[in-house]
């Protein structure tokens, strides 16, 4: 079990039977008062955020979160569908709720990590586990689809313009940049990260 000062900044812990992230945490101490801690936590089943004060008498169950591989296949209306690497015929599917600011990112075929939390004695199917959500890799390589022409001059200024992906996100680049081009974009910051070579 956890105690009040374990659930700490990166600690994921079961609260009313669900994960949660702890995003930030600070420990509280007043005079004339019990020490407490409080904490910034995200819940990793519907991805809404949220601050609680914990005492010295709350104590928490660590939660138990695997990570397995998943390839993203497509999407049809607010349906989300990955495939197993291991066994292509295992599909898994998430709602658009679930996934978040992350769907801007997915293109076809990229592997993303998927988090199964296993509740004790909880609503886990099959006990193998529920998978809760999803994380994509830090840059990824598109293909510009639509590129504004670039000017001589331009580049020599430095400036940007938005491009459109090949999944559809428009996103600022430097003025060099051409439709056609293979770039990096971070998905954590959603900014273009470099250029890549040409496929």
């Amino acid at each position: 079990m956890l105690s009040y000062t374990d659930v700490t900044k990166g600690v994921i812990f079961v609260m009313d039977g669900e994960p949660y992230l702890v995003l930030d945490y600070e420990f509280l101490r007043m005079q004339q008062r019990r020490p407490t801690s409080k904490v910034k936590v995200k819940n990793l089943i519907t991805g809404k955020f949220g601050e609680h004060t914990f005492q010295q008498s709350d104590a928490f169950e660590e939660a138990k979160i695997d990570k397995k591989s998943l390839n993203y296949l497509y999407n049809h209306r607010d349906e989300y569908w990955f495939a197993d690497p291991k066994d292509p015929k295992i599909r898994i599917k998430f709602t658009a709720e679930q996934i978040g600011d992350k769907i801007k990112f997915l293109k076809p075929n990229i592997q993303v990590t998927a988090y199964v939390f296993s509740a004790k004695g909880g609503s886990a199917s099959s006990g193998k586990g529920e998978i809760i959500n999803i994380e994509l890799p830090i840059k990824i390589d598109y293909k510009v689809k639509e590129a504004p022409p670039s000017f001589k001059g331009d580049t020599a200024t430095g400036g940007s313009k938005v491009v459109v992906l090949e999944n559809g996100l428009e996103i600022n680049v430097p003025m060099f940049i051409n439709q056609d081009d293979i770039i990096r974009v971070n998905t954590d910051t959603g900014q273009y990260v470099e250029r890549a070579e040409k496929k």
